[in-house]
């Protein structure tokens, strides 16, 4: 099993993989805030952690204070830092991610992060997952998405599954710091929203 509380230690450390992505995901989060509509901007995060990727960002980001949603986390110690970093509007639950039941309330989502999850599960829970985004995301939405480019590669066939779904990608970058190679999505969702049938399984960790 693997520690992650540990494993969010090392964004800590400036030079490691995980700080560089963050930036990566952090710059395309302000984007995504940057062009939303005036209003209300709903955010949902699945396996949110400590809310590193968005948290920062809405306390800083003139539209910061328009957003409303949830971040989503099963460990309970990272549940309790993300509240410490929450504003008011933004909850923290502690649930299974892999679940449309966590996203129901939440969802369509104008904003909707799935980082750090693809490097974890099952090709074919990626597959369902992305396939899900029309159910997720609001029409006009952005999906900030992540995972390794290790062989056996799966982001040209995640791209293609994220196209299939409507969502029309606005930016991929990858970067490799030391031995770790990771890749950024990104895209907004070209189609009308559909409905999210509770219950149903997303994805599952394998490790």
């Amino acid at each position: 099993m693997t520690d992650w509380v540990g494993w969010h230690d090392l964004y800590d450390s400036p030079d490691s993989p995980h700080m560089h992505r963050l930036a990566v995901v952090q710059r395309h989060v302000t984007a995504a805030l940057d062009r939303a509509a005036p209003g209300p901007i709903r955010l949902l995060s699945l396996c949110a952690g400590q809310g590193r990727d968005v948290l920062p960002i809405l306390a800083s980001h003139p539209r910061g204070r328009d957003v409303v949603g949830r971040l989503v986390e099963t460990d309970p110690a990272l549940c309790a830092a993300a509240r410490a970093c929450a504003t008011a509007a933004v909850e923290v639950i502690e649930a299974d991610a892999g679940t449309t039941t966590a996203a129901l309330g939440a969802a369509p989502a104008d904003l909707l992060l799935l980082c750090g999850i693809f490097g974890n599960v099952s090709e074919a829970d990626i597959a369902r997952t992305v396939g899900a985004a029309p159910s997720l995301l609001a029409t006009g939405g952005t999906v900030i998405w992540t995972r390794h480019t290790r062989a056996p590669d799966l982001t040209p066939q995640i791209r293609q599954w994220f196209a299939e779904a409507g969502v029309i990608e606005s930016a991929f970058e990858t970067g490799q710091v030391v031995d770790e190679i990771w890749s950024v999505g990104a895209g907004t969702l070209n189609g009308p929203t559909q409905p999210l049938p509770p219950d149903q399984i997303l994805f599952r960790f394998v490790r």
